[in-house]
């Protein structure tokens, strides 16, 4: 049996749903394609696929075996065409896990650049914080930031996102205009925020100078997903930390003022990770260069967004106009 033939016939009798349409997409003989994916099975000992008169179901062993002999095939694609004068212009497709606010606000803004450079590369977007398994969900990067524990990951710093503290100008009317970070502590509402990875709410940090400090403050409500975080704090629930960067459209639009300009947190990093085991395809390669240059240049020390400076709440006029 010629096993690469059986595994590019059985990967394609799964994405076609069918073994016509998986002999015709192959230009080949049904007989054949299902004499080759037998013969797969009965190399593995382990039944891939249930056929019925209509369609074919994969079993629990088949996914397995699909999401490895399909990453297989992609990286021995990749090989030959690093060895071909076709790998100036990679294509194929690339799986990137990241937050649904860093999808939003920083790669599909920008998603049309990175197509007029790259046309044949498909992009599928995980859009979560929680833990990936990387080989066996088939994802070949992710954006993510903060400490990162995975040895197993290889990480390349991008930017350090530097967050400040905001609130909306209808909460700051209700509750005032915090003048000390242990203001929150008594008299304020705030909204936690908690990645599936950490486990916890993130703590608020401040500093001034040689002053820290990290309050762990009653929550009204918390959100393990950044829209809603943002969506919460310009309706007014309570008070957040994030970079001015990501909070620029509720800035811009007055939702958000900031509070507490005097006090800072110390940078948020942002990594590219990637599995140390995977090969960095090219076509992962550019998309990761290309996700570094565009964060490089929203992190910059003097960003577009500096035209229209969010307004800081420091009275309660300035709060509310």
């Amino acid at each position: 049996m010629d096993q690469l033939s059986a595994m590019r016939v059985f990967v394609r009798v799964v994405e076609t749903g069918n073994f016509s349409r998986a002999a015709t997409s192959l230009k080949m003989p049904k007989t054949t394609v299902t004499t080759l994916v037998q013969g797969l099975e009965s190399h593995l000992q382990t039944k891939l696929l249930n056929r019925t008169t209509r369609r074919v179901v994969v079993t629990t062993d088949g996914a397995l075996y699909y999401e490895r002999a399909s990453r297989i095939l992609a990286e021995l694609a990749e090989l030959d065409g690093s060895l071909s004068s076709s790998q100036a212009l990679p294509s194929g497709k690339v799986r990137v896990a990241m937050s649904g606010g860093f999808a939003d606000r920083i790669v599909i803004p920008n998603l049309c650049d990175f197509h007029s450079r790259y046309p044949q590369i498909q992009l599928d977007f995980e859009l979560s914080d929680r833990v990936i398994d990387y080989v066996a969900e088939n994802v070949d990067c992710a954006l993510r930031g903060g400490t990162l524990n995975d040895q197993s990951l290889v990480a390349r710093k991008v930017a350090d996102f530097r967050l400040k503290t905001y609130a909306s100008p209808g909460y700051l009317q209700r509750a005032g205009i915090p003048k000390h970070p242990r203001d929150l502590e008594h008299g304020h509402n705030c909204i936690g925020y908690m990645k599936a990875y950490e486990g916890r709410i993130f703590p608020m940090e401040f500093r001034k100078g040689e002053d820290a400090i990290t309050l762990q403050p009653p929550y009204v409500i918390s959100v393990n997903e950044f829209r809603s975080y943002m969506r919460a704090a310009a309706a007014g629930i309570g008070i957040i930390q994030t970079s001015a960067f990501m909070a620029k459209p509720e800035l811009d639009n007055g939702e958000l003022v900031e509070i507490l300009p005097d006090w800072s947190r110390d940078p948020i990093p942002l990594y590219v990770v990637y599995p140390q085991t995977r090969h960095l395809s090219n076509k992962v390669r550019v998309f990761v260069d290309w996700l570094a240059e565009r964060v490089r240049q929203i992190d910059s020390p003097s960003p577009p967004a500096e035209k229209g400076k969010a307004k800081t709440a420091r009275e309660p006029a300035a709060a509310l106009s």
